[in-house]
């Protein structure tokens, strides 16, 4: 296969494509007049015709150092007029700077599903993302079966998967076979983790995690899973995977006065990255707190509570609902129901709560 663009004079498209883009050129023709040049390079094969009707379009080269490439130059503009933009191959994951807003999300406003891979409905649960540092998703699947997937990997910086209704297969690249993700459980996809979705139950919902906002999902054509042999504690870029199951878990004192809470250790296994925690009323007091981490992010899975905020109206929350808090800013947790749990996500992991 190859792509057909437009020139005006042959001999000043020649040196641009070989010795600036490092192309090769394959074949020219004829031979007394040439008009079509041939080129291959960077994936591409490229046929330059003189006096073809296509506009000249944008070719982007992906190459492992823009810096050592076509002099560092970035954007450049070929003699026949296509621009060329210089990209790395690897583009190293930006992390947005965090824009602080107090987010609460209702079920009950009505907020849009939307289609989205593999058939999946899509609900957002953070609108502003946090300035583009964060997206949080409430995912469902309406009919159960085989779910339309490839193998495929995520260039993240975090990202969880937290079953919260139903359950689903899955299969991880050095994790072993298949397993199901029961309600209540999680699991993390360490950054560039091959993994696919196998199978739903009816009215399966997930709530997924990912950091930052916007992160390039890519198809693994050659990888088949599940992989073997397995490599359970395999670090892939600084991160192991977890599978947080409810049933094994320990509850303890959470850092909210009144509740306590499950660790997934998922803080632990990602070298404080990240903390998940499932949160539920124990036998004491509520009070006052704030907490000077980055992101927190919380998700009613069960129950009811009225989140109060300093300078803010309270908000009756119930299942469906999510909120985020920004750093200094105290809340309470008051009329928590004895059935409430909560979903917490903090970014980082551990970080200091003043009480009171």
């Amino acid at each position: 296969m190859e792509m057909r663009l437009p020139t005006q004079e042959l001999r000043d498209d020649i040196p641009f494509y070989t010795k600036v883009l490092g192309m090769r050129m394959d074949s020219i023709y004829p031979a007394d007049d040439p008009t079509v040049a041939v080129f291959s390079g960077h994936g591409l094969r490229l046929r330059i015709e003189k006096g073809a009707t296509e506009a000249p379009g944008t070719l982007r080269v992906l190459v492992e150092d823009p810096d050592s490439f076509a002099e560092g130059r970035r954007a450049l503009t070929a003699p026949n007029g296509t621009r060329i933009e210089i990209e790395p191959l690897h583009a190293p994951v930006v992390m947005p700077r965090t824009v602080h807003s107090f987010v609460v999300r209702r079920l009950a406003d009505q907020a849009p599903w939307i289609i989205g891979r593999a058939g999946m409905h899509y609900r957002d649960l953070i609108p502003d993302r946090l300035g583009g540092s964060i997206i949080a998703s409430h995912i469902r699947i309406p009919d159960g079966g085989p779910v339309p997937d490839m193998v495929h990997y995520h260039t993240v910086g975090f990202q969880l998967i937290f079953c919260y209704r139903g359950w689903v297969d899955l299969v991880y690249e050095d994790q072993g076979e298949p397993f199901r993700l029961h309600a209540g459980n999680c699991v993390i996809q360490p950054p560039e983790i091959r993994h696919r979705v196998l199978y739903a139950s009816d009215n399966i919902e997930v709530i997924e995690i990912g950091v930052p906002a916007e992160h390039v999902t890519t198809i693994d054509h050659e990888m088949a899973l599940p992989n073997g042999p397995a490599n359970p504690d395999r670090v892939f870029q600084g991160q192991r995977f977890v599978h947080h199951k409810a049933d094994t878990a320990t509850w303890a004192p959470f850092r909210v006065p009144g509740f306590q809470s499950r660790d997934t250790t998922i803080a632990e296994h990602t070298r404080n990255v990240a903390g998940v925690h499932v949160v539920r009323r124990a036998d004491a007091p509520t009070d006052w707190t704030a907490h000077d981490g980055d992101i927190l992010f919380t998700f009613v899975m069960d129950g009811t509570l009225v989140l109060e905020g300093e300078g803010r109206d309270p908000h009756a929350l119930a299942p469906g609902d999510a909120f985020v808090i920004p750093p200094g800013m105290r809340t309470r947790y008051a009329q928590a129901s004895d059935d409430l749990e909560l979903l917490e996500v903090s970014l980082p992991g551990v970080f200091e709560t003043r009480v009171g």
